[in-house]
């Protein structure tokens, strides 16, 4: 029988699941997530999925696609990760994702953000960028991960104006996958991983892992 944890799901252990189990299990722990530091556990330490991941399980075919769509968002848009990640922490506060949180303010660390950044991110305050693109872009999350927001033509025209049709198609194709996942996390109340090797990494220790300069 699969372990019970927290949250609303059974885990499923990787030597009890079907062949399109496992094909995407290996798609998740083998893909591009699992390459250069790991700033965050795919997988505890008896090798069951965390996160939003263990819940595509139970629909393998889709999870492929769902996850399929992640990868393609975080490896291959034009958007920087100190975008992305910017984006990313943006629908982690409208929706109050705390493992969005868990999981994705150690990479925006990486990316160049700074605690300050992370902290007004973590807040749903103004981060207050000076590069145009990165605040356009800030801005534009903020609006595409409103609930109910009209995205009127005169916000189009300006947001098109500043980042450009592409970055747009990306910026929301990005917001509407983590807000799916913040829905999915809710949904399955999938907790975040308590142990001590599961917390969010500081700065400091996600520079010890990537090399990056350590910004305050």
């Amino acid at each position: 029988m699969s372990p019970v944890p927290p949250g609303r799901l059974p885990l499923l252990h990787p030597d009890l699941l079907s062949a399109d189990q496992r094909l995407l299990y290996g798609e998740i722990t083998g893909g591009p997530r699992a390459d250069g530091p790991q700033l965050f556990a795919l997988t505890d330490t008896e090798g069951h999925l965390n996160g939003p991941f263990n819940a595509m399980l139970f629909s393998p075919r889709l999870g492929r696609g769902l996850q399929g769509l992640g990868a393609a968002i975080r490896y291959r848009t034009d958007l920087s990760p100190r975008v992305r990640e910017t984006a990313i922490l943006v629908v982690a506060a409208v929706r109050d994702s705390d493992f969005e949180r868990y999981a994705h303010e150690p990479l925006g660390r990486a990316a160049g953000l700074t605690e300050d950044d992370v902290r007004a991110l973590r807040e749903g305050a103004d981060p207050g960028f000076t590069d145009p693109f990165e605040r356009a872009a800030w801005s534009a999350a903020r609006v595409l991960a409103a609930p109910s927001d009209p995205l009127g033509d005169d916000w189009y025209a300006a947001a098109r104006a500043a980042l450009g049709e592409t970055a747009l198609f990306e910026l929301s194709t990005l917001v509407g996958y983590y807000a799916t996942l913040a829905l999915q996390l809710r949904l399955f109340r999938v907790p975040v991983p308590d142990t001590p090797g599961h917390r969010a990494l500081t700065t400091k220790e996600v520079a010890a892992r990537t090399g990056a300069p350590v910004r305050d």
